[in-house]
């Protein structure tokens, strides 16, 4: 494929491979939730030409006759919406999830995966999440905190060995929410170079704060590089291997890993550049990045969403902790918890984070008091996943129809 050629591919490969009602209650338990999001095995995905067919027939044939159901109102402006979104932002692939009171009620695949062998996306399509991982980091941070291990008020040069005097006001609590003043980036990080996080956090100790703990909001990478240390000096093991016992396995996340460039990884996604009207690779990163750590898949992201409606890995108080907006010093609060930014749109609350790594973007945005969570992962530097997740929620909670989201 000429690379000059924006790929057109932008309709949904097949029928939804998940589609029902949403449930009156919650799951019932999380193992049965994990069984039943397992047992969904996706179509074989179509070829090119049969992607073809169905972008023209999207496009030229016009609606059956009688009344559409509003579920299938509601699953045509969601597609309408999506592909206007790819073709907007320039987005190779698309991978959605629509999730109600923790179960699964639209998972699909758009676009392509990989554009040079024509690989189209499915929900078991695996991307980078980049800062999306914050999440699964602070989760570890408060198991720890469960297991009565540490305490989010105690000092980081409790567990950071050699910190600073000026880290001396830092408190874990000022790590997880980016209120610790310290800089955003560690100066020893190198994309092309595989280094312990413990040398990035070394890094920043002669820089001074940029503000007093507490003062303020200001986003820090190299504060999660630093809680991944601290996981791993607490917990005795590599802060991957106690994510993936005590979040991924509980969960059923099988797809959900580390990234990797050495590494075989099953139905992972090629990751595109959108640069001077031209579709490029995007460089990839060597280094293993705690602030984007983690592969995942919608559905793997379905099954989170799941656990996190249930104790089976954090406390309800420790999931209320992390989704309360951070106290700073004055006496204000931010709209920031430990891995979650906290908002609201049109009087509907949000718990939602995005990420971005070369040739990756990541939305997974929950509304709590809606039961609704919309999982959005693409595969295009550019892209804007927020504003794709933002635009299905208000389809689904209010029946809007719409081929693009309204700022």
């Amino acid at each position: 494929m000429d690379p000059r050629v924006r790929p057109r591919l932008l309709a949904p490969f097949a029928e939804p491979i998940i589609e029902h009602d949403p449930p009156a209650a919650l799951p019932s338990g999380l193992h049965e939730v994990s069984m039943r999001l397992d047992s969904q095995r996706p179509p074989r995905p179509a070829g090119l030409l049969a992607v073809l067919a169905l972008v023209s027939l999207l496009a030229g044939v016009p609606p059956r006759a009688g009344a559409p159901s509003a579920r299938a109102a509601r699953r045509d402006s969601v597609d309408r919406l999506v592909m206007a979104e790819m073709a907007r932002q320039h987005i190779p692939g698309v991978a959605l999830a629509v999730v109600r009171a923790g179960r699964v009620v639209r998972a699909q695949g758009y676009g392509l995966a990989n554009v040079e062998l024509n690989v189209p996306v499915t929900p078991r399509t695996v991307f980078k999440i980049g800062s999306v991982s914050k999440q699964f980091l602070a989760t570890g941070i408060m198991l720890l905190v469960q297991d009565g291990r540490m305490a989010l008020d105690d000092p980081v040069a409790k567990y950071v060995a050699g910190a600073p005097a000026s880290w001396a006001g830092i408190t874990i609590r000022r790590l997880l929410s980016h209120t610790s003043g310290i800089v955003r980036e560690g100066p020893a990080f190198e994309a092309l170079e595989v280094q312990p996080d413990s040398v990035v956090v070394r890094s920043a100790f002669p820089l001074p704060l940029e503000f007093a703990p507490g003062a303020k909001y200001q986003y820090c990478n190299v504060c999660y590089f630093a809680l991944a240390d601290i996981i791993r000096s607490v917990s005795g093991r590599p802060w991957s291997d106690f994510l993936a016992e005590r979040v991924f396995r509980p969960a059923g996340m099988r797809a959900t890993r580390t990234t990797t460039t050495t590494e075989l990884v099953p139905d992972r996604a090629s990751g595109y550049v959108w640069r001077r009207d031209t579709l490029r690779p995007a460089p990839e990163y060597l280094a293993l990045r705690p602030s984007g750590a983690f592969l995942s898949t919608v559905l793997d992201l379905a099954k989170w969403d799941s656990v996190l409606y249930t104790d089976a890995v954090l406390r309800r108080a420790t999931r209320d902790e992390m989704w309360t907006p951070v106290a700073l010093a004055d006496g204000s609060r931010y709209g920031y918890g430990f891995g979650w930014t906290l908002d609201s749109i049109a009087g509907h609350r949000r718990v939602h984070h995005g990420g971005s790594l070369p040739g990756f973007r990541a939305e997974l945005a929950r509304f709590p008091s809606d039961s609704l969570t919309v999982i959005v992962l693409t595969n295009g530097d550019g892209a804007t996943p927020e504003r794709i997740a933002r635009g299905v929620a208000e389809v689904v909670l209010r029946g809007a129809p719409a081929a693009g989201v309204r700022r």
